[in-house]
């Protein structure tokens, strides 16, 4: 009988990444009654930064810990390096419990996953997260002209059908990427769960008029101004200067509008993109954000903005700023092609999800954002209940824990 689930992760649970999308679930499943372990790979730096914060709130729920810390001096050669660690302290857990279902995220937890039901009989969840070997050439990361990086990426290719068939149960993000698998020759598919990207929706909240007020007061936004907000990193997925174009377009029509990015990233890189646009300084706001800030940032916000390239791997894609955003009560303007982003967006009436990046589609989505205007916040809040909430993330993993115990 199995009685316990080991979750593999090559992301921290000290990243920010595993503070938000991986140990609020977790936590949860803790607090139904699940006996829960974590190995990890940790960046050192965010280890020596957050460990006082993680450390006694993995105690606290009963939770225990293993990791190694991760490698990334040399391509490749350092992945190999975070894949053997975390294989290791794995082998070391299920020798120590045979009963253990072991929940993978992503594709290198995976194999282990695979190679560890293959020598000790365990049960694996293929919590695919999108699909990694695609996104590592959408991303540039790996270049199909490099030999190395060919190999790698028909290695993982044909793997990629081995995790799925002999999983003992799958997990995307996106039905977008549920379809997609269920189109692969596959002999025996296992169930696929739905589970997007979720939010903290008691942390990501409406703000009341004075509060908005003081926040713009704080950030020198003047109070009747148009704002369009962008949350988050801009890194390879990100269309900065189409953003941009969309903003110049907006501005014609909204002579009071300014474009705030909420990010730690590159000032001078945006503003000297925005120039480039003939966008002035005076209409871009910077800022970087603690956590506890976020929500009252995205407070000033009229309406919300991001362009992802919509690329094969994007299929797999579940973006959490749009989860934030609609639990804050703010429309969102997106472009298609991400995953189930324009479905969630078009069917509920949250915003607009352009088809193309042309004048042409601006235009029509800027006539457009008015009637959303209109609509009061809750109900963006609503959809963001109903499709996001971190309870319902929680219920969605107890269905699935519950299943492979049996």
């Amino acid at each position: 009988m199995f009685n316990r689930f080991l979750f593999l992760s090559i992301d921290g649970m000290t990243d920010q990444l595993g503070q938000s999308q991986v140990l609020p679930y977790l936590i949860g499943l803790s607090g139904k009654g699940y006996r829960i372990s974590i190995v990890s790979c940790e960046k050192e730096v965010n280890f020596e930064k957050n460990k006082d914060i993680i450390h006694p709130l993995v105690v606290k729920h009963n939770i225990t810990w293993h990791y190694s810390f991760y490698q990334n001096k040399i391509p490749i050669v350092s992945q190999l390096q975070n894949f053997f660690s975390l294989r290791k302290i794995a082998i070391k857990e299920v020798k120590a419990n045979r009963n253990t279902v072991l929940h993978c995220r992503s594709y290198l937890p995976a194999l282990i996953g695979l190679q560890l039901k293959k020598k000790f009989n365990c049960k694996y969840i293929f919590d695919m997260r999108g699909f990694w070997a695609d996104e590592r050439i959408d991303g540039n990361i790996w270049r199909l002209k490099n030999p190395i990086h060919s190999i790698l990426y028909k290695y993982f290719k044909r793997k990629e059908i081995e995790l799925v068939e002999n999983a003992d149960y799958i997990v995307t993000l996106t039905n977008c990427a549920k379809k997609e698998v269920q189109g692969w020759k596959i002999k025996a598919l296992p169930i696929i769960t739905v589970i997007p990207c979720c939010a903290d929706i008691n942390h990501f909240t409406i703000s009341n008029e004075e509060d908005k007020v003081v926040t713009k007061t704080k950030l020198n936004i003047p109070e009747n101004a148009f704002v369009v907000g962008y949350l988050g990193a801009i890194g390879t997925w990100y269309m900065l200067n189409e953003m941009l174009d969309f903003f110049a377009e907006l501005k014609k029509q909204k002579r009071n509008a300014v474009l705030f990015f909420v990010t730690a990233d590159d000032k001078e890189r945006i503003l000297r993109s925005a120039l480039e646009k003939s966008i002035l300084p005076s209409s871009i706001i910077i800022q970087p954000a603690k956590r506890n800030e976020v929500p009252q940032f995205i407070s000033t916000f009229t309406i919300g903005l991001f362009f992802i390239k919509p690329l094969y791997s994007k299929k797999g894609s579940s973006p959490t700023k749009l989860a934030e955003l609609l639990a804050c009560g703010i429309p969102v303007v997106c472009n298609m092609g991400i995953g189930d982003c324009d479905t969630i967006i078009i069917e509920n009436k949250v915003g607009v999800a352009i088809p193309d990046f042309t004048v042409a589609s601006y235009q029509k989505a800027i006539e457009a954002i008015d009637v959303f205007l209109s609509i009061p916040a809750q109900h963006f809040r609503d959809v963001a209940l109903n499709n996001f909430s971190l309870e319902k993330g929680v219920e969605e993993y107890e269905v699935i824990y519950k299943y492979l115990l049996n």
